[in-house]
């Protein structure tokens, strides 16, 4: 057995060992994730963003959103009686790139969808002190002024596709219908909600007349957090 004083005073020796039982450590937690189909398990409910929701998501990165509400619940008692049910990770296998942020200047976002009125969103956006006297979120209500500019829609979901999101012929030749259909009062959204379940519906953004960025960025806010159904949870929402 080598004594510690010598691999102690030999440098080579030091480096050699090191290298030896960071290679073994390395290779008992990678191999055994070759074994499996997957490393993050699928949850029912969860689902690929229609396409306006994905278009507001990709709104919400634009302006920064993330910098300031994180979209990721720790499984601890403090946060699941304020947010709900910690995040689960399958929640989040379409996401490029995850939302899961590192602060919160403002509330986490990972269980709004529903939470509030399309109409209380729209105000906030326009508006944030208007309903939250004491926030520091700067206003948005250019969005609802900007046209939503998705004639590529159908290639964003090709590509999304490219990289893991399971969007199938169907959902990609149906993208442009969809993106319409969703925020429009009286459109027939049965296909819609056929291919994306619980996806909200209606105007957004209070002017049913046009579709703007606003009209998106709701509709992927009124979505996070009801896709999976949590009624079944341990009580408080703690893992056991």
């Amino acid at each position: 057995m080598i004594s510690h004083a010598r691999i102690e005073k030999n440098v080579i020796l030091m480096l050699v060992l090191t290298l030896l039982t960071v290679s073994i450590g390395g290779l008992v937690e990678i191999v055994p994730l070759f074994t499996i189909e997957s490393t993050i398990e699928k949850v029912e409910g969860v689902r690929p963003y229609s396409p306006l929701e994905q278009m507001g998501r990709n709104i919400y990165i634009r302006e920064g959103c993330y910098t300031c509400h994180s979209q990721m619940i720790r499984p601890f008692r403090d946060e699941v009686e304020r947010y709900g049910h910690y995040s689960l990770a399958a929640e989040s296998m379409y996401d490029h790139p995850f939302q899961w942020g590192s602060k919160r200047t403002g509330p986490d976002l990972a269980r709004v969808g529903g939470k509030y009125s399309n109409e209380w969103q729209a105000v906030h956006l326009v508006d944030p002190r208007g309903v939250v006297p004491e926030s520091v979120m700067p206003p948005y209500g250019f969005l609802a002024r900007r046209a939503l500019r998705a004639a590529d829609i159908a290639e964003h979901l090709k590509t999304l596709r490219k990289v893991g999101v399971p969007y199938t012929d169907e959902m990609i030749a149906n993208a442009a219908a969809d993106l319409a259909a969703q925020a429009a009062p009286d459109a027939d959204v049965a296909g819609l909600l056929a291919r994306y379940p619980k996806a909200a519906t209606g105007d957004f953004d209070g002017d049913p007349e046009r579709l703007t960025e606003m009209d998106a960025l709701i509709a992927y806010l009124q979505m996070l957090g009801r896709l999976v159904d949590f009624s079944a949870a341990p009580a408080g929402g703690i893992r056991q």
